[in-house]
């Protein structure tokens, strides 16, 4: 976690650096254009990190079959478009429908684990706060929900291979930072998303040990996304 936590920093650094030093001097003058706008679209391209958050249950305590059990993340990609809407000066509203596909593994024991590969159908909602621009950028945070579906939970291959079910619906609360670079034909903006779900996904079946030592399974996932919109 610690050398992907430095990649991101040092990509932002570098993106940083390399706009400062091309307008350096220079004014707003890209950000005057998109000002203007109510609203824009877009499209986003992202990279995500996802697993479960296990919750034991009591049956975990001193069983003899299973002795270790935990989320594993996996790696995934995501494609989604955007809808912004700007009110006021340093506020928008932003709904970004799209797919997230994603890989999650829960370990049982040393030897034993189930692969859970999803595609989700998701419709985030955001309020993101703006910081005034400067030399045409500008930084951000967000928060929001979001809402999401598995649409390859039904599959036929994926049933026969889990230990355990999950629900294919999902609550997420999202928070994330990123910043705005305002280029003469579009807007790139770098973020970086945290998503934790409030919803417990697991469909508890008491007949499998696998999902008796389990009291709820929730969603956690980080996103690195890039914006391009205008």
């Amino acid at each position: 976690m610690g050398f992907k936590v430095a990649i991101i920093i040092l990509l932002f650094n570098c993106i940083w650096i390399c706009d400062v030093h091309g307008q350096l001097g220079t004014k707003s003058r890209n950000y005057q254009a998109y000002s203007q706008k109510d609203y824009y679209f877009g499209i986003s391209l992202g990279y995500n990190s996802s697993r479960q958050r296990v919750f034991h249950s009591r049956d975990f305590i001193g069983n003899p079959q299973i002795r270790i059990a935990e989320g594993v993340p996996g790696p995934g990609f995501n494609v989604h478009g955007i809808v912004n809407y700007k009110f006021g000066e340093y506020f928008d509203f932003r709904v970004l429908p799209g797919f997230t596909f994603a890989t999650r593994y829960l370990q049982f024991n040393t030897n034993e684990r189930t692969t859970i590969e999803s595609i989700f159908v998701e419709f985030p909602f955001h309020i993101r706060y703006k910081s005034a621009p400067y030399k045409d950028k500008r930084a951000f945070v967000i928060t929001g929900i979001n809402y999401s579906y598995d649409v390859a939970s039904k599959s036929e291959t994926r049933q026969a291979n889990q230990f355990i079910k999950i629900s294919p619906y999902d609550f997420q609360f999202e928070v994330g930072f990123g910043m705005q670079f305002f280029l003469p034909y579009f807007i790139f903006s770098p973020e970086l998303k945290f998503s934790r779900g409030i919803t417990n996904t697991l469909l508890y079946n008491n007949r499998i040990v696998e999902s008796s030592v389990l009291e709820k399974l929730n969603s956690q996932v980080i996103t690195l996304s890039f914006h391009f919109e205008g």
